[in-house]
């Protein structure tokens, strides 16, 4: 391990990024330990692009902790919607409790402190302390590992216990002495590894301009750029199938809320079926198969009681077949579109009716908001927050 690069790590990171570090994003220069924990938590799985379009919005309408400690969950969830990773929105709404009610409203600096609030692991602790207090506390995500690996040429799948805590002390070494450089740091850390040391195209390859590290980087001078980090082979996400229920009665259309421990936990969605293990000859996909409104109200409302009287006669037309892609898996709903002749009354609480032009009031998972879109902005109404 080169020692030289340990000493002077920290100093030619720096440099790099007043010369060719991202400058001006709106999270950036600020001490406020609130709303710098916001833009961590929505900078994780989510592309810059994005956050520099929703984090203004959000923290006018959150401005404080307490102001988001005291909101409803579902206005949480409606300005989260379109971000994805949704526990992400309700770790944000628990933990700002948990900020107000055992730390009287001030975030603690001690990064060890930090990791005891829900929803902040050991990275996020560190770069909340490292930018809003100057704490020398080092940070590690997905791109300082990436960095780190091919920088010391450290073997081994990062998913490793033994290579992940070799990279957390030498995350550590490298921190600059001095408690003021912390910030700029760690913001060079953030960006070296998003913009120069990126996982399939690095500078050092495509030749547009020079590494800083290009003449001490053991992946490099080696030959094992892309080669490091080592990471565990993934096996094929699974895929499955599942009926949505679009039941409306006039310009109303039913939403249920889900389980807080399901995916999308806590948003609202349409009504679904259990999920199938999706089969390439799989019934569920073949458009011959049709369903009775009282066949798909038993899949997907088992536990209610719709009625069939007269008035409640329902048309149901087959709709699109939507593909979703999560992380871990991928997801093909059935869309049915049912009519209702009037509002059903239904026992569960999660079972709501909402107007067309409320549904922007709502958290609701993205493939589904699109949806909706589509058929709001044929009435005339638009659900955009």
């Amino acid at each position: 391990m080169s020692e030289a690069l340990i000493k002077h790590f920290a100093t030619k990171l720096i440099a790099w990024h007043g010369k060719d570090g991202r400058q001006g994003l709106p999270w950036q220069s600020i001490r406020d330990p609130y709303a710098v924990w916001v833009s961590e938590i929505m900078l994780q799985q989510t592309q810059v692009a994005t956050v520099l379009e929703r984090y203004p919005r959000f923290m006018k309408r959150f401005p404080t902790v307490k102001k988001l400690a005291t909101a409803p969950l579902d206005d949480v969830l409606a300005e989260w919607a379109g971000l994805g990773y949704y526990t992400r929105a309700r770790n944000l709404h628990a933990c700002a409790k948990q900020v107000m009610e055992e730390f009287g409203g001030e975030f603690p600096k001690d990064p060890v402190l930090l990791e005891q609030l829900k929803g902040i692991g050991r990275s996020t602790a560190g770069a909340i302390a490292a930018f809003a207090f100057h704490e020398r506390a080092p940070i590690l995500d997905a791109n300082v590992k990436r960095i780190l690996a091919r920088l010391f040429g450290v073997d081994g799948a990062i998913q490793e216990k033994a290579v992940n805590d070799e990279l957390w002390l030498l995350a550590k070494t490298l921190l600059p002495k001095k408690a003021p450089d912390m910030p700029v740091y760690t913001q060079a850390l953030m960006d070296f590894g998003a913009t120069w040391c990126t996982s399939r195209k690095p500078i050092c390859l495509s030749g547009e301009r020079k590494c800083p590290f290009a003449k001490e980087c053991q992946a490099n001078l080696t030959n094992q750029i892309l080669v490091l980090p080592r990471k565990v082979i993934k096996e094929k996400s699974p895929e499955f199938n599942c009926d949505m229920l679009l039941l409306r009665h006039g310009d109303s259309v039913l939403l249920q809320r889900r389980s807080e421990k399901a995916i999308w936990g806590g948003l609202w969605s349409l009504p679904e079926s259990i999920w199938r293990a999706k089969e390439k000859s799989s019934p569920a996909t073949d458009n011959a198969v049709n369903l009775t409104a009282k066949e798909l109200f038993k899949l997907v409302l088992p536990n209610e009681v719709i009625s069939s009287t007269s008035k409640n006669y329902y048309s149901i037309e087959r709709g699109l077949d939507i593909k979703h892609v999560f992380t871990h898996r991928r997801l093909w709903m059935q869309i049915w579109h049912v009519s209702s002749g009037s509002a059903v009354k239904f026992a569960s609480k999660d079972l709501k009716w909402v107007p067309l032009r409320q549904l922007g009031q709502y958290g609701l998972p993205q493939p589904i908001k699109l949806l909706l879109q589509g058929l709001s902005l044929t009435r005339g109404d638009d659900l955009r927050n």
